[in-house]
């Protein structure tokens, strides 16, 4: 009896590079995994698209799926778009069992990736020192979304004894920008921005360009096709596969 199909499921944007980034990604988990159907999917605004790789893997003979939404908060899509898409998916094959697993989430672990790219983002700007950091993310109109961003600020500035803010991207205050001015207006002159975003966009784009025009020394790149993230999906993937059987 084979096991569960595996989906990666991403919100999907109309950059290239978001894409391409969710594809190095899951073939990172492909390696470590390659005994598993593994495939990528899109809720919107690239290909394919969910129902498409659902329709794939049932063609291809599997009556079993985990969706493993790539996700770093439990928002609006994590409780309503992706619902409706595994709802919509079984409706159309009667029979299929679809498990949606919670969303990546903001593990302490992928602190580590923020470390890493922080360090390439510095080696670059040829900055040595720092006295404030500025964790971005994409921000929600959900509150307890934010606020999960908020604690795992505060968690990665303990780590370095640095003080440090979350900022966001859209829907919140502070933006970058706005959180580096403020650090600026307390005599801080090294802070540095992490991008805590899975791949690159529209969202990073903007949050790294109004940091860098309110004074930020360097801007890291997104988490991208880290082994730390991919280990993630699996660990998701695992309780969702789990969760299928039957008691």
């Amino acid at each position: 009896m084979a096991a569960p199909a595996l989906v990666a499921l991403a919100h999907g944007s109309r950059d290239p590079r978001s894409a391409a980034t969710i594809k190095n990604l899951i073939g990172e988990v492909r390696r470590l995994r390659p005994d598993l159907r593994i495939e990528q999917a899109f809720l919107e605004l690239a290909k394919p698209g969910f129902q498409q790789t659902v329709d794939k893997l049932v063609k291809a003979g599997f009556d079993e799926i985990v969706v493993v939404p790539l996700l770093l908060t439990e928002a609006y899509h994590a409780k309503v778009d992706v619902p409706a898409a595994v709802e919509a998916a079984m409706e159309r094959h009667p029979g299929l069992k679809v498990r949606s697993t919670g969303v990546l989430g903001l593990e302490t672990a992928f602190l580590d990736v923020l470390d890493i790219r922080m360090r390439e983002a510095l080696k670059a700007a040829r900055v040595r020192e720092l006295d404030a950091l500025v964790l971005a993310a994409a921000g929600s109109s959900d509150a307890l979304a934010n606020q999960s961003v908020a604690r795992l600020a505060r968690t990665w500035g303990s780590r370095h004894k640095l003080p440090v803010t979350a900022a966001f991207a859209s829907a919140t205050p502070p933006a970058t920008g706005e959180a580096v001015r403020a650090f600026r207006a307390q005599g801080k002159r090294h802070i540095a921005v992490a991008s805590l975003f899975l791949a690159p966009g529209f969202l990073p784009d903007r949050a790294a360009e109004l940091a860098v025009e309110a004074g930020a020394v360097a801007v890291s790149d997104p988490l991208g096709a880290h082994p730390e993230v991919a280990r993630t999906i699996l660990a998701r993937y695992a309780v969702g596969a789990v969760e299928l059987v039957p008691v």
